[in-house]
């Protein structure tokens, strides 16, 4: 074998060897899985913090708690690997929680109380892909906050639990009108943290949100971003053959991100981010890179 066909031959080898990202939500039975909150990997957790801690603005936003970061490393999803900084802490977090308006739309499905029709899909695709706050508001009027808050805060889900300090909140519709629930722990209508929208992601990712088939529901609805900023500006530029499934949050100086990145071998995680700064789209931006080398390592 001549040099040039023996480097064709290990180029496809090589090639072989990367499998293509199996589809999600992945499959990992009961007795493989565990919460979330019992995946914290300290080493993880000491190379997020050592990152993040390497830029001054970040740092300083940070000690603040005007930043959050989660991380959870999916690249062998029956044993993911968990870090956060300020895991804990609610941010005002705009467009982001919308979310919770989509899972109770679905979960409103499962129960028999919401008709699937065409206009509710336009509506929810419309509300994630582009953030319409039309579309939202609709959805949560037509759902209604009870609705949403008891799905937030069912014992299955806990996407909002006192006992952690809160986490994913809607207490009013996204429009200018419309009876206000503050969130009883910070007073937010619109409200995150890093830590339950990780959770949110990683039991859509393992089929756990309302139930396998409808969690696959709501990641097609998650795909195909319209909004090309933050975490996606510089996803498309790095990883353009990864999925991705998203929502994002802005409004004035308060920035939110989330993503679930599905690509080959490592590059498979969620990151999710909040920042209180008028620098914040920038910020989610320069955030994508300085992750992966952490994940890569």
């Amino acid at each position: 074998m001549n040099k040039i066909a023996l480097c064709v031959a290990l180029l496809l080898c090589g090639q072989a060897v990367a499998e293509p990202a199996p589809e999600l939500p992945i499959l990992v039975p009961a007795d493989h899985w565990a919460p979330l909150y019992e995946q914290v990997n300290v080493d993880l957790q000491a190379r997020l913090e050592k990152r993040l801690q390497q830029n001054p603005q970040w740092a300083n936003l940070i000690k603040r708690k005007k930043m959050a970061v989660g991380l959870v490393d999916l690249s062998q999803p029956d044993s993911a690997l968990f870090a956060r900084v300020n895991g804990r802490t609610m941010i005002y977090a705009a467009s982001l929680p919308k979310l919770g308006i989509l899972l109770a739309v679905y979960q409103a499905f499962e129960d028999g109380e919401l008709e699937e029709t065409p206009e509710i899909e336009d509506d929810l695709n419309a509300m994630i892909r582009v953030s319409s706050n039309r579309a939202a508001a609709r959805l949560y009027n037509l759902v209604g906050f009870e609705k949403i808050r008891s799905v937030l805060t069912d014992p299955r889900y806990a996407l909002f639990d006192k006992s952690r300090e809160g986490g994913l909140w809607v207490g009013k519709p996204y429009a200018k009108q419309g009876m206000r629930h503050p969130d009883p722990l910070k007073g937010l209508v619109h409200g995150a943290n890093v830590t339950q929208v990780c959770r949110f992601y990683y039991l859509l990712a393992t089929g756990r949100l309302v139930n396998f088939e409808r969690s696959r529901e709501m990641l097609a609805v998650l795909t195909s971003p319209g909004v090309h900023h933050k975490f996606v500006r510089s996803l498309e530029k790095i990883a353009p053959s990864a999925r991705l499934y998203r929502k994002s949050g802005t409004w004035k100086q308060y920035h939110a991100d989330s993503v679930l990145v599905w690509g080959d071998e490592w590059r498979r995680y969620i990151l999710v981010a909040l920042v209180e700064s008028p620098n914040g789209s920038k910020i989610m931006e320069n955030l994508v890179p300085a992750v992966e080398e952490i994940l890569e390592h």
